[in-house]
Parts: C-alpha cells; structure tokens; sequence
C-alpha cells in the first residue's frame, strides 16, 4: 500500500508537468467519467491529501473543480514527454490520460476516480485525520483521534486514515519497533502516543523528495528497513528472528522480543 511519502512525491510529479498548464485534451477510462473532456482547462495546483491525490484545475468559464483519485495498493501516475513511449504498466490498466503541451500524465490503475468542485472536496477527504505531511498537522488532534478508541490495536489505529492520514503497512511496523511496542497493544496500553505519532510523522517527512523509504537512514538495498520485509531475519537490535503475520491485505512485521505484548 503507497505510504503518504510516496502520494506526496506523486503530487510533486503531476505538478512539475502540468501545473501552469492549459489542458489539450483528456481520456477517461473510468465509465463515470467516459465522456469528460478536459481541454481547454487549466492546472492550477497538484497537492495530497493522506493517500488522496487532489488535481486542482480551473475550467474555461473559471469555475475551481478537483480531479481526485487513490492510488490504494497498485495505483500510480506517470508523466512523459509528448510522443514518448508509455512504458510503466500495461495499456488496459490505464485510467486516466491528460494532455498538456509540454507534458502528458497518465494515471494506471487508479481508484476512486472523480470530478468535483473543488469547494466540495471535503466530501471526499473531509473525513480524515490530520495529514503527517500537510499544512494542518497537528499531533495533538492525532493523539485524541487515536485516544478515543482506546481497545483498538495501536497497529490497526495507526492504519485508520481518519485518526491520522498518510501511514501505511511500512511505517506502522517501522515506527512502532522503534518505540518497542507491540501492534496488537491496546491503544490505552500505549505509553505515550505523542511520542508515537511525533516519530511517524519525522519518519514520513524524512523520505519526503525520494523513492527509496529508508527508516534506518540507510538507503542500499536490504538495509532500509529495521523490521519490514525482514520476515526470519536477525532483529537488528538483539538478533530475535523477526516475525509476520498477515491478515487479508494487512501485514505485520515485528520483532517479539524488542515488541512486548502490553495489556
């Protein structure tokens, strides 16, 4: 699943290729939006939301509208030069097509694809948690989002967009072996939630501007991560084989020795 670092450097991508630009032409390949067609209308911001990419354009007659789409667990926007081949996913996944002079944009698998005014974008992302990589961060809001479902597995509670948005499977594991808490700690157990979300939200702003997420401050490969991905490998702190565990689309990696239960 895209963290919130990786939809924020795809909203820099979009916004490097077309913002400023007045569209020439768009397909949609969603049947919602089929017959939309964007030419003429300009990009005035690209921007994230948590996981949600929010594409703020501005129509011939200069209404303000927003292009949303999720990236969920295998969406992803590409931009390429004008007549340059289309190389990163197969054609029938594409969704989205927007033509720019300079540039051209294509969204691949993208979910939850829709054309709103921008005044109601909150009806798509009014719902979430303070974002750990936009202007409204605010931990203490996260802390009493988190707080208030105090029997709910800190794992599961760092995975919910509406307590605090942009953390995914890697930093969920990531930051709580770093804070030696076990993902199925009841949220009340945990000792101190600030010092939780502080550390998720210095983690995600760390990898801001690159694609390789690295929560050791190591970026070659096999050293980014303490615990993530690192299922029978030695703990990096006392050498426990570290553990997973997979629940539907939810994975857990954790060391049970630096990881405690708390009840």
């Amino acid at each position: 699943m895209p963290e919130g670092d990786t939809v924020w450097n795809t909203a820099r991508v979009l916004e490097r290729a077309l913002a400023g630009a007045r569209l020439t032409g768009s397909d949609f390949r969603v049947p919602q939006l089929a017959t939309t067609d964007l030419a003429g209308w300009a990009v005035r911001e690209s921007a994230s939301r948590g996981k949600h990419l929010l594409l703020r354009l501005g129509d011939p007659a200069g209404e303000d509208w927003t292009l949303h789409s999720h990236l969920r667990m295998d969406g992803a926007w590409r931009a390429y030069a004008p007549g340059e081949r289309w190389t990163a996913r197969p054609a029938h996944l594409i969704r989205v097509v927007l033509r720019s002079p300079g540039a051209v944009a294509v969204g691949y698998h993208l979910h939850e694809v829709a054309l709103v005014r921008t005044a109601e974008e909150a009806s798509l992302v009014g719902h979430l948690g303070p974002d750990l990589l936009g202007p409204d961060w605010d931990p203490d809001q996260a802390v009493r989002r988190l707080a208030a479902h105090p029997e709910q597995s800190i794992g599961e509670a760092l995975l919910d967009q509406r307590n605090l948005a942009g953390v995914g499977n890697l930093y969920k594991c990531e930051v709580l072996f770093l804070r030696g808490v076990s993902p199925w700690t009841p949220v009340r157990a945990v000792p101190d939630l600030a010092g939780t979300v502080t550390l998720a939200q210095r983690l995600l702003a760390a990898n801001r501007g690159r694609w390789t997420q690295s929560t050791t401050g190591v970026l070659r490969r096999g050293g980014t991560s303490y615990v993530y991905g690192r299922r029978a490998q030695p703990c990096r702190r006392c050498g426990t084989a570290i553990r997973k565990e997979e629940l539907g689309e939810r994975v857990t990696y954790w060391c049970p020795a630096c990881q405690p239960e708390r009840g």
